[in-house]
This record gives C-alpha cells, structure tokens and sequence, in this order.
C-alpha cells in the first residue's frame, strides 16, 4: 500500500507542474512518431513491386471512378485471400504490389457478391453488359439491383487528364504524352469495347456511355498478372 501511496505521489507532483507535464508529453509523441515514420522515408519502396503492373488507362481509370461512384465496393470485395476455398474459386491469392497504382484502396471486406480481383477475361463484354443491364439475365440468382442507366448515360472524359495529374502527384508514372493523349486514348478503347460488344450481338451504339468505361474496368482486374 504504502509503495503505492509513493507512486501515486510522484505522479501528482508531475501533474502539478503543467509546462513540464506538457512539455514531455509532446517528445514522447514526437519521438514516437519519429521511430513509426522514419523507415518509409529512408526505405526506397516498402511494397514489393511487380514488373507486370502497370497504372490504369484513361478509360479504365475512369471505369473505376464509375465503379467506386454507384457504390459497387459496398458489394465486391477485391482481395483473395491465401484460404484453399478462396484459391479454388477465385484463383490466386492477392499480392501487395497488384495495388501499388490503387489510390484509395477497393480491397473491401463485405462480399454480397462474389470478388472481383481476377474477374477481369472471365467473361465477354457483352456479359458484363447483360449483367450491368440486368443482373438476373445472366446470373438468376442474383442479388444485385439493375445499373441499367449505364447503357445511356453519356461517358465523360473531360476530367480525365486532370486526374491522371493528380495521381502523377502522388505516384502514379503517368508521362506528359499520356496525359495529353488522355481523352483520344479513351475514346479509342470506347470504340474498341463498344465494337466488341456489337459484334457479339449487343447493344449498338455505347461507344460514348458510361458502361465502356466500366466494362473496360473489370476486364483490367487481376490480368496484370497472366
């Protein structure tokens, strides 16, 4: 009692002296924040990098603003996890380098629907279409309401070397000539999708709506990798 009585003394005499109270306090959470963020100044990289991964096209990075815009993280989650079930259904468990260009992060955690990380080849663009469209004519058990809005809502691309400046300034290495050729090389990808799905019987005429950008967005994940 007594050893307790003389440790609980000293700490009122500290409390009794603000300045000096204060004044230890704030080394304590310099020093402390010092030691936590000193190495990721120091290090080069403190994510392994991955040769094969490289930084989102215009269009495919203006797929994925549409993709975090109607929500579809709250569903999707886009991090396989090293569980033999997980690596039976959805292929290779995830690797921290897949993510390096990712600014914010989508690996989520609630999986309404199934993961996305490698969904990207899986299926034609014309069932990415459908499903958008309508989940249920391609998935008929499907919880997943209708984005069919998508289909005729016009894509803009205005805004997109503005972006890729902004994730230049943290990072990304996206050159002056990408940038510049920003909205050109995101209407060409349009075209390209847009073709595509024509050709398998779609829809005509997307090239200029919001669901090429998507659609171009998700046959990106996971192939990076392959």
């Amino acid at each position: 009692m007594s050893k307790f009585i003389q440790t609980d003394g000293r700490h009122r005499t500290l409390e009794g002296w603000p300045l000096i109270f204060t004044i230890l306090t704030v080394l304590s959470v310099l020093v402390g924040g010092t030691v936590e963020f000193l190495p990721l100044v120091l290090m080069e990289s403190n994510i392994p990098t991955i040769s094969t991964v490289t930084p989102y096209t215009p269009l495919e990075l203006t797929g994925r603003d549409i993709y975090i815009r109607e929500g579809c993280v709250s569903c999707h989650s886009q991090m396989i996890r090293p569980f033999r079930d997980e690596l039976e259904r959805y292929g290779d468990y995830s690797k921290p380098g897949e993510s390096i260009y990712e600014r914010p992060f989508l690996w989520g955690s609630k999986r309404t629907g199934p993961d996305l990380a490698r969904v990207g080849g899986k299926y034609p663009d014309l069932w990415h279409v459908r499903h958008m469209e309508n989940p249920r004519s391609t998935s008929p058990s499907s919880l997943m309401p209708k984005y069919d809005w998508l289909l005729s809502r016009d894509l803009d691309l205005q805004s997109v070397p503005a972006k890729m400046k902004a994730l230049r300034s943290l990072g990304t290495p996206y050159t002056d000539t990408e940038i510049a050729g920003a909205i050109d090389d995101a209407s060409a990808q349009a075209a390209h999708v847009a073709r595509n799905v024509e050709s398998s019987g779609g829809p005509t005429g997307l090239a200029s709506k919001e669901i090429v950008a998507v659609v171009a967005y998700l046959q990106r994940l996971g192939t990076d990798l392959k």
